[in-house]
């Protein structure tokens, strides 16, 4: 996208020294003090944020990092309760037709995901008193409005202030990629927490002396059940990120329609969950445990197809206009970031 120029830059010559009437660069020492202060303002807000996420995240790790110590065996149940989110993440990796992501880039997006989502964890906890106190309809409200739109949101601000600037994020699948990816850090975080207090709760309540690791199991398969659904969340967002980035007349609302989307999905499964199990159990003769399972499960697929068929659809058309000989697609500059000199 080209950049928009003055009435007076168009029609002047181009020898012409236009400097604070159309044109503009850092020449005074105002001009590089400004220049400077800009830069400072907002590098060190980027670098504040990350500061002050990765204190919460510290502060959120202590209770895993004390049960690790106590029975290193813990550290396998957070491993093992993202392997289903790493294989769905894996898969929407490869879907990329275009190119292969630097691991550089996608390390940082999980890592920024991981520190992201103590923001969502701490707005939840807050936010979500307040939402305990409506009557009948305050979980569903907080679900809709806060836990959906908040954690997708903090997913895809995962992408959007590092991979998203990056050139390797040169077609619009690319987005999908490194959304999934952080759905997979957002699931690996979460997940860790869950048990963490799960295990330490067992630990403080049983009375026949349950050890962590026998603690840990259930709660571990239910997590790993959870965890994919982070990741298919994410990467719809991320595929609608992908599309603003080449479509910068309505980059805000294609962000906005991605975010929409994820949210509503994510925020259904979480009022479904606690309702449909029963229901089925009741009215099925199976048990609540496999009426859960399949449930999620069911969900879970529901959702990855929209994925998958936006995923399909695309690469389906990479193929019939490219050949592997052409060259990689280039981004263009959106309103989310300013020109590079």
């Amino acid at each position: 996208m080209q950049r928009r120029r003055d009435p007076v830059e168009r029609a002047a010559d181009e020898s012409e020294d236009l400097y604070d009437i159309s044109t503009w660069e850092p020449r005074s020492v105002t001009d590089r003090l400004a220049y400077s202060v800009y830069n400072g303002l907002n590098y060190g807000l980027r670098a504040i944020v990350l500061i002050v996420a990765t204190a919460i995240t510290l502060f959120v790790l202590v209770q895993p990092a004390i049960l690790v110590t106590e029975d290193p065996s813990i550290a396998v149940f957070f491993g093992l309760s993202i392997i289903p989110a790493a294989v769905l993440a894996a898969f929407i990796w490869y879907s990329d037709i275009t190119t292969n992501e630097p691991l550089g880039v996608l390390v940082a997006t999980f890592v920024l995901a991981v520190l992201f989502t103590a923001f969502a964890a701490l707005v939840n906890s807050t936010v979500g008193l307040w939402f305990r106190t409506i009557p009948g309809i305050g979980t569903i409200l907080f679900f809709y409005l806060i836990v959906g739109p908040v954690e997708e949101t903090v997913k895809l601000l995962a992408v959007r202030v590092f991979a998203y600037r990056r050139e390797t994020f040169d077609a619009v699948i690319v987005g999908a990629v490194y959304g999934a990816v952080a759905g997979l850090g957002f699931a690996a975080i979460e997940n860790a927490t869950y048990i963490a207090s799960t295990v330490a709760e067992i630990q403080a309540q049983s009375q026949t002396g349950l050890g962590p690791t026998a603690a840990a199991t259930g709660i571990t398969a239910l997590r790993a059940l959870v965890g994919p659904g982070h990741v298919i969340y994410s990467a719809i967002a991320g595929y609608y990120l992908g599309l603003a980035k080449f479509n910068p007349k309505y980059a805000g609302p294609l962000v906005v329609k991605g975010l929409l989307i994820a949210a509503f999905i994510h925020a259904t499964y979480n009022v479904t969950v606690g309702i449909v199990p029963d229901l089925l159990a009741a009215v099925l003769p199976i048990g609540f445990g496999l009426a859960f399972l399949g449930y999620v499960i069911a969900y879970n697929l529901g959702a990855g197809y929209f994925l998958y068929r936006k995923l399909s659809r695309y690469r389906r058309h990479y193929r019939e206009i490219r050949d592997d000989r052409a060259p990689s697609p280039r981004s263009e500059l959106t309103e989310f970031e300013p020109p590079q000199r």
